[in-house]
């Protein structure tokens, strides 16, 4: 489903994607949102990385902090879920500390070639997929959102089933 780009801070932008795919939908909603923040730039591009991506792939994000020392960024996935419209948006994130370097790896997947986590030696495009996964931010913010429902469903009291719904299976 296509959602306004909503403008403002990471947490404002998903907050309000959620309750219009919500509103839309008129049932519980999850969206995702991810943001590449540079240090250097405080905080940019941030929830604007598609748009940056867009007009200057991953050659032109590193080149982006050219002029700064700093180089340290950090890969934010926000998933948001609302359960009905009007209802409170919960925020499950996941962060994942690195640094812009020049793009090394496969170029199928945005900002990966350019983007490498603390204690690894390769990009995110360079990790085989399976290392990716467990270390990437939108594993952190899923395994948040997994926390969530499954603390959900476990202080959900099972309801007795009325007698007259109860079927005759003998």
């Amino acid at each position: 489903m296509d959602l306004p780009e909503y403008q403002g801070e990471m947490d404002d932008i998903c907050i309000n994607k959620c309750k219009e795919a919500a509103r839309i939908v008129k049932s519980p909603v999850l969206i995702e949102d991810t943001c590449l923040c540079f240090n250097a730039l405080g905080g940019l591009p941030g929830p604007y990385i598609k748009w940056f991506l867009d007009k200057l792939g991953p050659d032109g994000l590193y080149k982006l902090l050219a002029g700064w020392e700093d180089k340290s960024a950090s890969a934010i996935c926000t998933f948001a879920y609302c359960p009905g419209e009007g209802q409170e948006v919960k925020l499950f994130r996941g962060c994942t500390e690195g640094t812009i370097v020049e793009p090394r790896g496969p170029r199928d997947f945005g900002w990966d070639p350019c983007f490498q986590p603390c204690a690894h030696e390769r990009t995110y495009a360079e990790l085989p997929k399976k290392t990716k996964n467990q270390i990437s931010h939108r594993s952190m913010a899923l395994q948040e959102l997994r926390k969530y429902f499954v603390s959900e469903s476990e202080s959900e009291t099972p309801k007795e089933v009325p007698e007259e719904s109860r079927g005759n299976f003998s």
